[in-house]
């Protein structure tokens, strides 16, 4: 069984070595390249003033947050949750960085010690699309999926919006499944199809009429006129 859980956060402010804190998690969980609707979403309280600049990108004020559950009052359904999965991340290394610092705080070591590993969509974007900008909200834009009700980033509708593009992006590799039944059923049906014997079908060839033959032949007499007798069917029918 394949795992993976859509993963962002926010934060007050852009450095956990400075001190800031995580004040929001959203979680999407797939398995099997199918979305489970099984989500986990936390406010938190960092127990410190939102940076200004933070609070116009995420609009989670301080006052909204100071009735919300701590960190260590959340971390043990947090990391059930995410427990043996591959977590996918757009930009990774700024969210494990504040998750990392949260769980040493309370004692629980570091995310690399829960989770299978961890899937960067920036990194993966940039290959896909060099010297383009491969923001989230470029990429919804790029990859055609609605991001019109994204006014401010909120985690938990990042992840959200994170799952589809992924799935986009990867949809040449593994098909989504999406019918009622499970993977075996549809590795079945795509066998099946495969199985099928094509030689049994007989092949209609609708011939022309006159008059379309004979319209045909005078477009390209047409052509070939334009052209200055530089048609290329001339010189194939000389091969042929």
């Amino acid at each position: 069984m394949s795992r993976q859980i859509f993963l962002d956060t926010e934060t007050t402010g852009l450095s956990p070595e400075s001190g800031d804190r995580v004040i929001e998690i959203g979680c999407v969980e797939m398995i099997n390249r199918r979305l489970t609707g099984r989500h986990l979403h936390f406010y938190l309280n960092p127990q410190r003033p939102n940076h200004e600049d933070a609070v116009r990108i995420h609009g989670l004020t301080d006052e909204f947050l100071a009735d919300k559950p701590l960190f260590a009052s959340v971390v043990d359904e947090f990391l059930e949750y995410v427990a043996g999965a591959e977590l996918i991340i757009h930009n990774a290394s700024f969210d494990i960085g504040f998750l990392n610092a949260e769980l040493r705080r309370v004692n629980k070591g570091v995310m690399a010690d829960h989770i299978e590993g961890v899937l960067d969509t920036l990194v993966m974007a940039r290959e896909m699309f060099p010297g383009k900008s491969n923001s989230l909200d470029a990429l919804c834009k790029r990859l055609e999926v609605d991001n019109t009700h994204r006014t401010l980033h909120g985690a938990l509708m990042d992840a959200e919006l994170l799952a589809t593009v992924y799935i986009n992006m990867t949809r040449g590799q593994d098909a989504l499944l999406i019918d009622a039944g499970g993977e075996e059923e549809g590795s079945q049906a795509a066998l099946d199809a495969a199985a099928i014997d094509l030689s049994q079908f007989a092949l209609v060839v609708i011939e022309p009429s006159q008059d379309e033959a004979a319209a045909f032949e005078k477009a390209l007499a047409d052509i070939d006129k334009a052209s200055g007798g530089k048609a290329i069917w001339k010189s194939l029918e000389a091969v042929l």
